[in-house]
């Protein structure tokens, strides 16, 4: 029994660094990654902007909290992603993750 509830108040106070991201906030919080990357994604404003619509919610996760960390060198990237919070970087993986991907495989 006290292992139990030692399993299940580990959890409590677990469970919010592994929130998931909420697509609808991360639309909200996704202004100023429009600028270069476009309003959905799709649209980057430059060749050295990747697409990021479609992409998956793991990998975009994973890039913003590297940039943020400085594991990977971006300087644009990394003067953005310093003022996202764990919770930010969920919410603008869900949203991109859900959009269209406008990128297909050639056959």
């Amino acid at each position: 029994m006290r292992t139990l509830f030692a399993l299940a108040l580990a959890a409590a106070f677990c469970a919010p660094a592994f929130a998931a991201g909420h697509a609808a906030s991360g639309k909200q919080k996704s202004q100023v990654c429009g600028a270069c990357h476009g309003p959905d994604g799709n649209h980057p404003t430059g060749p050295e902007f990747p697409r990021l619509a479609g992409q998956h919610y793991d990998y975009l996760l994973k890039a913003l909290r590297d940039y943020k960390s400085g594991a990977r060198k971006d300087p644009v990237m990394g003067a953005q992603a310093t003022a996202l919070t764990p919770q930010d970087m969920a919410d603008l993986a869900a949203y991109f993750s859900e959009q269209e991907g406008s990128l297909h495989v050639i056959r």
